[in-house]
């Protein structure tokens, strides 16, 4: 493995993998979902749905393999299940005292079971290594029109309702005060957390898509105060780990999906460590001047 890193340049690092149509189609939708997956990222961050990201994202399983039981698309299925899954939580939350992110827990391991016992028994080519984990390297021309189409949507409607969804995530008490319908924005960004959840199964599976959604948000946090320029980084640093998590997987013949959120770790952990105003160096040196 090192005598072939050796003898590989730079630039052949990155321009061979280009002369295969695959791999420009995986570099494509992988930059493409990391970029729509780091701008939802920033609302996630802010509203704190760490745990309603997990759960989205489990809850799609069954989808998938419903879908595709009945000769359908998967991305259908998933979110289907995956706006099931968030009324489901919505309506225990209501009828019962059991607290939210109680109520989160079962809902997404429940469905996630759901999804495995289907797997076993509906007999099919599906390969649960490639639901779980993604397979960018390996995706078809239609997933790759269902993923366009889905990643176009989610970043359609992020803009059109930015302000208000913005301002929903920062202080939702304010955002009621002052008329806006918070209920709406509640469930339009359940709804749109569920597409990119299904955006992103083709790439890093349904386990790890949930990195995708945190992550570059948690990074560009650390960075900015501003939210223009978080959206920025964040799609930046999601897009290009997302681009380098390919090539890795690529010339190291290891799982991409894992590669992809690897990466992305890194680039958080260089934030926390390094960042100029928030970063733990920093901190620990204004504490001590």
């Amino acid at each position: 493995m090192i005598d072939l890193f050796a003898s590989i340049t730079v630039f052949d690092w990155f321009i061979d993998p280009l002369s295969h149509e695959f791999m420009r189609r995986a570099l494509m939708v992988s930059a493409l979902v990391g970029g729509v997956c780091g701008l939802l990222s920033c609302y996630m961050t802010l509203k704190g749905w760490a745990l309603m990201g997990d759960a989205v994202s489990h809850a799609v399983m069954p989808g998938v393999v419903v879908a595709y039981a009945l000769g359908l698309p998967f991305s259908i299925g998933a979110f289907v299940f995956g706006v099931g899954s968030v009324a489901l939580i919505g309506f225990v939350k209501q009828k019962s005292r059991i607290k939210e992110d109680t109520v989160i827990g079962l809902v997404f391991t429940g469905f996630f079971a759901l999804g495995l016992v289907l797997v076993s028994k509906i007999k099919s080519n599906i390969d649960l290594m490639h639901i779980l984990f993604g397979s960018p390297l390996g995706i078809s021309n239609s997933d790759v029109v269902h993923t366009l189409t889905i990643s176009g949507l989610v970043v359609l409607i992020l803009l059109l309702f930015r302000r208000d969804l913005m301002l929903y995530c920062f202080d939702a008490t304010h955002a009621r005060s002052i008329g806006i319908n918070t209920g709406i924005l509640h469930y339009m960004l359940l709804s749109v957390l569920s597409l990119a959840a299904v955006a992103g199964l083709q790439t890093v599976g349904i386990i790890l898509v949930v990195a995708m959604l945190i992550t570059p948000g948690a990074t560009a946090y650390l960075l900015t105060d501003r939210f223009d320029r978080m959206n920025l980084l964040a799609i930046l640093s999601s897009s290009i780990s997302s681009v380098i998590g390919v090539y890795i997987s690529y010339w190291s013949d290891i799982e991409t999906g894992g590669s992809i959120v690897l990466v992305q770790t890194i680039i958080f952990l260089i934030a926390f460590l390094f960042a100029p105003r928030y970063g733990i160096f920093k901190s620990q040196k204004v504490m001590h001047s």
